[in-house]
């Protein structure tokens, strides 16, 4: 009986030794998490939350990262380039580069593919401010907008999500956020206006 009540007192003992550590150790993560979390833009807890969501909702990393804009109905291919070019030139950003891809891919496989062409753009001093920054920054230049028809015939302008770049971090220099975020501002007016052919 008394080795029964032992092993009982032991038990409840080694239960409440097990609590105190767990709120030991959450109470030390919790605090450690707001000290890491303060090092952060303001809005990155927002910005990996929608992440998280996005990527839960898609099952897919890559649709989770996108921006992505339904061209309207009867506003053809054509239309939208000159858009993007027309915007592009108004907002003083140049075009870099494009990428007819699916006549390459027609020349190489000798079959008809749907719609693919990705345009390049850059504002070289705003791009030289963001890898004076962090070399990383190169990886995200220049931005790319890319028209494509998907299988059911429909255009859509994707571009890649800036938020995590801006915002995703520690709090960027003012003047290379306002740059970012003017910059991001640009290419979703592009991609909105394109979306309409608004030239």
């Amino acid at each position: 009986m008394k080795m029964g009540v032992w092993k009982m007192g032991f038990i409840r003992n080694l239960l409440a030794v097990i609590g105190l550590l767990v709120l030991i150790v959450g109470g030390f993560g919790y605090f450690k998490a707001q000290e890491v979390t303060q090092q952060f833009d303001p809005q990155a807890a927002q910005v990996y939350w929608q992440l998280a969501k996005d990527v839960y909702k898609t099952k897919n990393a890559a649709a989770a990262t996108v921006w992505k804009v339904k061209v309207e109905e009867g506003v053809s291919a054509e239309d939208v380039e000159e858009s993007l070019k027309s915007v592009a030139n108004e907002h003083n950003i140049s075009n870099v580069g494009e990428l007819p891809l699916s006549r390459d891919v027609e020349a190489k496989t000798g079959k008809p593919y749907r719609f693919v062409k990705i345009f390049m753009f850059c504002n070289s001093l705003t791009a030289a401010q963001m890898m004076d920054y962090s070399d990383a920054y190169s990886a995200y230049l220049p931005c790319r907008i890319t028209l494509i028809e998907d299988k059911a015939g429909q255009l859509w302008l994707i571009a890649l999500n800036m938020d995590l770049m801006i915002y995703g971090g520690e709090p960027l220099p003012a003047a290379l956020k306002k740059e970012a975020m003017d910059v991001k501002e640009i290419i979703q007016d592009m991609m909105a206006r394109g979306a309409e052919g608004d030239f």
